[in-house]
């Protein structure tokens, strides 16, 4: 009965844990909240605001945990898919890639210091009056 209990207390806290590391996608102050397709199409280059807000999305490095998550929740590719999608786009003139800072805590301060900046970060690194724009 103990062993039973033990496990669905670990099972229970598990999940409570992976509940709040889900990706957010967080704006500096003044970026509105925006919905699954706006996102995809900013982060593919086809729009620069929301809502009449210019917007500047960032990503993390090519092989972050964070960033396939957000790849597969938000674009649905995979790393091979975007960065193809990417080089196609640059090569024919449409654009360039996002920038891409090192770190998640790079990408929390950078968008709190840029207007405009969106980003993708756990949401246990939200900062305290972060602007959550986006969640499951």
């Amino acid at each position: 009965m103990l062993v039973r209990l033990s496990l669905l207390i670990l099972a229970l806290m598990s999940g409570l844990a992976s509940a709040a590391d889900d990706l957010v996608i967080i704006g500096h102050s003044a970026v509105p909240k925006a919905d699954r397709v706006t996102l995809q199409r900013l982060f593919s280059g086809r729009i620069v605001s929301i809502s009449q807000q210019s917007v500047m999305p960032i990503n993390l490095p090519a092989g972050h945990p964070a960033r396939d998550e957000f790849l597969q929740w938000i674009m649905e590719q995979n790393e091979e898919q975007y960065t193809g999608y990417w080089l196609v786009r640059r090569y024919v003139g449409k654009g360039s890639p996002p920038q891409e800072l090192g770190s998640i805590d790079e990408v929390v301060k950078y968008i709190g210091a840029t207007p405009g900046a969106v980003g993708y970060v756990p949401a246990s690194r939200v900062p305290p009056g972060g602007n959550v724009i986006f969640r499951r």
